[in-house]
């Protein structure tokens, strides 16, 4: 998807590529404990949500303020080391274990050994429960690669496919899209997966698909989107929910690419309140 806002320089998406047989380990991050990880990675969010309001505006002094305020907290590498200590297999935080749950659900397995391709955008760890997976091969990508299995590559620059060989049976987005701060940049990103994704095999009951992880909060105490309108948009889109759940902190969603005419239509949609509340979040995805 081109370009989609200058914004982005400022960091904020997540992405990943390549795998290896042998895949090299790499030193583990600094010990932190599970409430010290989580409120840096609530802080580091919320510093990045206002420095996209800073820009947004032009305010050139807070903008700097809020970078150095970031760096100083340790940026971007301090913020993934806390992911991913957050998803270690001690904590039980590997997002992808319950994708495979489901795949294996479906028999997806069955269809061979690295039949089919699978793009891990804001990838932590070529270690995890989706990357050992026999049924896939892996591209991983991040903004900000910490091993040499993850390619540093912004999704939002990510050339896109020319042919079907470069396109891929499933994408993960798992707690990705709520670190883009802007709630347009957001859709833009949901929009963008469906030209990633292989034409529709109509007599496939799981792929070409989008696995969509979302921190609860999101839908179940946002002002601005709760799970009727989030399956509205992707609905808009051409995707069409086939596997979900909801955990006390984890919103998890299969979607599956059933009509890419819908997305092409490029349907909009405004910011308009939801859930009326003083303690709810602004949490929000919208489509220009």
């Amino acid at each position: 998807m081109g370009k989609v806002s200058k914004r982005r320089s400022s960091g904020s998406v997540l992405l990943s590529r390549n795998r290896s047989s042998a895949v090299p380990s790499v030193k583990p991050p600094t010990s932190l404990s599970s409430k010290a990880g989580r409120t840096l990675i609530r802080n580091h969010h919320t510093l990045q949500k206002q420095l996209a309001q800073a820009v947004a505006r032009n305010d050139t002094e807070a903008a700097q303020k809020l970078r150095h305020e970031i760096e100083a907290s340790g940026g971007l590498e301090k913020y993934q080391n806390a992911s991913i200590h957050g998803q270690s297999s001690q904590r039980g935080g590997d997002s992808s274990k319950l994708l495979i749950q489901w795949l294996n659900e479906d028999k997806a397995a069955a269809r061979g050994k690295g039949s089919l391709k699978l793009l891990e955008v804001g990838s932590l760890s070529p270690n995890n429960a989706v990357s050992k997976y026999p049924l896939f091969t892996v591209t991983r990508i991040d903004l900000h690669s910490q091993h040499p299995c993850i390619e540093t590559q912004d999704f939002m620059e990510r050339p896109l496919p020319t042919s079907e060989d470069q396109k891929f049976d499933l994408i993960s987005l798992s707690l990705v899209l709520n670190y883009v701060p802007d709630p347009a940049d957001r859709g833009e990103m949901l929009r963008r997966t469906t030209q990633y994704l292989r034409t529709l095999n109509t007599e496939d009951p799981l792929f070409p698909s989008l696995f969509l992880v979302l921190p609860a909060p999101c839908v179940t105490n946002s002002r601005y989107l709760n799970e009727k309108r989030l399956g509205e948009m992707m609905e808009s889109l051409g995707y069409t929910l086939v596997k979900r759940k909801l955990s006390p902190k984890l919103i998890y969603g299969l979607w599956r690419l059933n009509n890419l005419v819908l997305a092409q239509k490029k349907t909009k949609w405004k910011k308009e309140e939801v859930n009326a509340g003083k303690t709810r979040n602004n949490f929000a995805v919208t489509f220009k």
